[in-house]
């Protein structure tokens, strides 16, 4: 259930803001997942986010049996493709932050040879007159409970809202990630960045 969460979750990074995104996440990996089982669909509607096909169903298959309601999920609206979240990426801040900075020194010896971990890389995204630093890590196992760990992280060297996307290996990614992806910079490889896991 919980990988099922965490894909529906991935799939709306740009599109929920980062506040809503970061807090979603940590309660799917904690035991608040019955809050937020109401909380996403409410907050769907109230943006008025649409989902395509295979993400209602995701959020059916995640969140009706932790208490969401149905006649309010199957309310979200319906896209028949998958939105362009109207982002570009950069691997080098527009701001001409040294990336040897903290937050990339804990994450780097944090992950750095971890187990289930691939590659961590970090990005710029710029859209809507902001700037922010996404966080991209490869992993194998554990997508939603990284994700949470690496966000409690942040939080705690400052990052009010931090963007990270744990990306599970071998899944088809949203052109939001592909796009990350591709205007991204190592940080550091964990024990399973074979040099197989950065998905194309």
């Amino acid at each position: 259930m919980s990988d099922t969460l965490h894909e529906l979750l991935l799939r709306l990074a740009g599109r929920l803001p980062d506040d809503v995104l970061w807090r979603f996440r940590d309660w799917a990996a904690t035991d608040a997942v019955a809050v937020l089982a109401r909380a996403l669909p409410r907050t769907l509607l109230h943006d008025r986010i649409g989902l395509t096909d295979r993400e209602q169903r995701l959020l059916a298959d995640a969140l009706v049996p932790h208490g969401a309601d149905l006649s309010t999920t199957s309310s979200v609206k319906g896209l028949d493709d998958e939105p362009d979240p109207g982002y570009t990426f950069t691997p080098e801040s527009p701001e001409r932050v040294l990336m040897g900075d903290s937050a990339t020194v804990v994450l780097g010896a944090t992950l750095r040879g971890r187990l289930g971990v691939g590659e961590v890389r970090t990005t710029w995204r710029q859209g809507g007159g902001v700037t922010r630093r996404l966080i991209l890590v490869m992993a194998t196992t554990e997508h939603a409970r990284l994700a949470a760990e690496l966000q409690r992280v942040l939080r705690a060297l400052g990052e009010h809202d931090p963007c990270v996307e744990v990306l599970p290996t071998g899944h088809d990614l949203p052109s939001y990630h592909r796009a990350a992806l591709a205007a991204s910079e190592l940080v550091c490889a964990g024990a399973e960045a074979d040099g197989h896991l950065v998905p194309v």
